[in-house]
């Protein structure tokens, strides 16, 4: 039987690749499969292809062939051409605007093939688990279609369903991609520099994680979270709760949420929901999910986002999400408060930091094309897209100039592009940079947050004392292996007077910086507990015991600085 089910196997992934081969040269893609074949032995596949079929794809342009191959070729090409239309630092622009119209809507699963996975997955019948099953999905797509349900206690759901066999066709599209890129990267050299093969590689990370539906309900619960957990009054969001009990890798149980679209403009206008309310709150949920929560909704579409009537959106479909560091959220603030500064050099600094300072070919062209960039900017009178629009722009710049940005930096940069589109519908005069603002600025100051550096500021000095407990171990494995001849040391005698100077500054520094952070945390209790004098509703002596700390700081600094010894 497993030899059976090997040759099986093989001939589906021969099978498949002959079908992706089939498209391609049915949508004119002749000169791309002679790259794949050399020996052109795939040539009689084009007379297995209409004449009117070949004639119809010729209507179409380069970049919309590609989609039509990627929405014909089924889910996994669909899903891969949706991510590589984040990635406009690989691919032309007009390729990436074409990717994003890719569908995949296609014809529901069965009834009773839904109920036999959801009772398969969760070990029950359908009818002990629900008090009801609706027949027809309200949503379907190529990965999954959700059914509304009903529990026994009353409470309504929505039941997303894994299409039968999908996780076996992925596995075979992946195994046929990587073949492809493999071919590409040995023909083609120029190619080389796009790593197709590490493409196909994230792309399959990327994949397998979105048809597992706990990785989801993890986004979900995460999402969820942040909004719980934000007691601010400027927090308009809303997400659905997740059912645990109910949440397999193949089904997945969310919260059903009843609302209005966000682009149905008349429906909420009859509703008497002012639209210009819900446009300044989605923008501003959407730059506290980026600013303060570096968790975001990387597809904000109309589709996936509701007003709910007490004028709150609810964010929905959680499969594409981004992640940012603390450090690049406030990197991020950095960046856009430097472009309205006009400060290039900052400008320059960010994006060094953010591409984790990548060597820069030329300085002086970089410098010249971001102060074009800046003076563009502030001679602007364009309010709608703003955001996007110094990204767009940057990110021709970034790639200009060879930096590697993470790749949330094109995911951001898109999902603001389509959050722009629906607000402009809701309120086309909408400021979004004036509201933003006070979240980049809260981004900047919570770095230098006093109670984060004086964690900060321990920290070091536990590792410095873990190092100096160490230090006498390491000191006498260094003596063994010079005792074996491992190692060959030439030592030559000029005194211990440079080595004990060294120590007592060390201690010295240590000293003073236990002294610190003490001034630094007793600065914090000062002021958050108003204790003592108070000058404009903050403490006196807080602020001297920060000053002090912040002077014995620059001190520590500069003697670090000057403490270099030469024996």
């Amino acid at each position: 039987m497993g030899i059976i089910a090997g040759i099986g196997k093989n001939f589906r992934s021969i099978s498949r690749y002959n079908q992706i081969l089939k498209v391609l040269i049915k949508y004119g893609f002749e000169d791309f499969v002679d790259y794949l074949e050399e020996n052109k032995k795939y040539v009689f596949l084009q007379k297995l292809i209409p004449k009117a079929s070949r004639k119809h794809a010729t209507q179409f342009s380069k970049w919309a062939k590609m989609r039509l191959v990627c929405e014909e070729l089924g889910p996994t090409f669909v899903k891969f051409g949706q991510i590589l239309s984040n990635r406009p630092d690989l691919i032309p622009l007009e390729l990436a605007l074409e990717l994003e119209k890719l569908h995949d809507n296609v014809p529901p699963m069965p009834e009773d093939v839904a109920k036999q996975i959801v009772e398969s997955e969760l070990n029950d019948t359908v009818e002990n688990l629900f008090a009801w099953f609706e027949p027809t999905p309200f949503a379907s797509a190529s990965i999954a279609q959700v059914h509304r349900v009903t529990l026994h206690s009353g409470k309504r759901v929505a039941l997303k369903i894994q299409r039968a066999g999908i996780h076996e066709i992925i596995e075979e599209d992946i195994k046929a991609m990587y073949r492809i890129a493999e071919i590409l990267e040995q023909r083609l050299p120029s190619l080389k520099s796009f790593d197709p093969v590490g493409l196909v590689n994230n792309f399959e990370i990327s994949i397998l994680k979105e048809i597992d539906f706990i990785n989801e309900s993890i986004n979900v619960q995460r999402f969820y979270n942040n909004l719980e957990n934000d007691y601010s009054l400027d927090q308009f969001a809303e997400a659905p709760k997740v059912y645990p009990t109910l949440t397999t890798t193949k089904v997945l149980a969310l919260e059903f949420i009843t609302g209005i679209k966000i682009n149905q403009i008349e429906e909420l206008i009859a509703k008497d929901i002012d639209t210009k309310v819900i446009a300044r709150r989605l923008a501003i949920s959407y730059f506290k999910q980026i600013f303060e929560y570096g968790f975001f909704h990387a597809d904000p579409h109309p589709g996936n986002l509701l007003v709910l009537p007490n004028n709150h959106i609810c964010y929905l479909d959680f499969g594409m999400m981004g992640s940012m560091l603390p450090r690049d959220i406030s990197i991020f603030g950095k960046l856009f408060i430097s472009i309205t500064n006009k400060d290039v050099k900052n400008v320059i600094k960010t994006l060094q930091q953010l591409s984790n300072n990548a060597p820069i070919p030329s300085m002086r062209d970089l410098e010249f094309d971001i102060n074009e960039f800046v003076e563009k900017y502030y001679v602007r009178e364009i309010h709608e897209n703003e955001m996007s629009t110094i990204l767009l722009e940057l990110k021709d710049i970034i790639i200009n100039h060879g930096l590697k940005v993470p790749t949330y930096f094109f995911l951001f940069a898109r999902s603001l592009v389509t959050l722009e589109g629906v607000i402009s519908k809701l309120d086309p005069k909408l400021e979004q940079f004036e509201i933003v603002k006070p979240y980049l600025r809260k981004s900047v100051i919570k770095k230098y947050n006093p109670i984060k550096i004086g964690n900060k500021v321990v920290n070091s000095i536990v590792e410095i004392t873990d190092y100096m407990e160490e230090f006498p171990s390491d000191l006498k494995n260094a003596i063994r292996k010079i005792n074996t001849g491992r190692v060959k040391v030439d030592l030559t005698h000029k005194g211990v007077d440079p080595m004990l100077h060294t120590l007592q500054r060390i201690t010295k520094q240590l000293i003073a910086a236990f002294i610190m952070v003490a001034l630094i945390i007793g600065a914090s209790l000062f002021i958050v507990f108003e204790i003592g004098s108070l000058w404009n509703g903050i403490s006196v002596l807080g602020m001297a015991s920060f000053t002090l700390a912040v002077i014995l700081g620059f001190g520590m600094i500069k003697n670090i600085n000057k403490g270099t010894y030469k024996y």
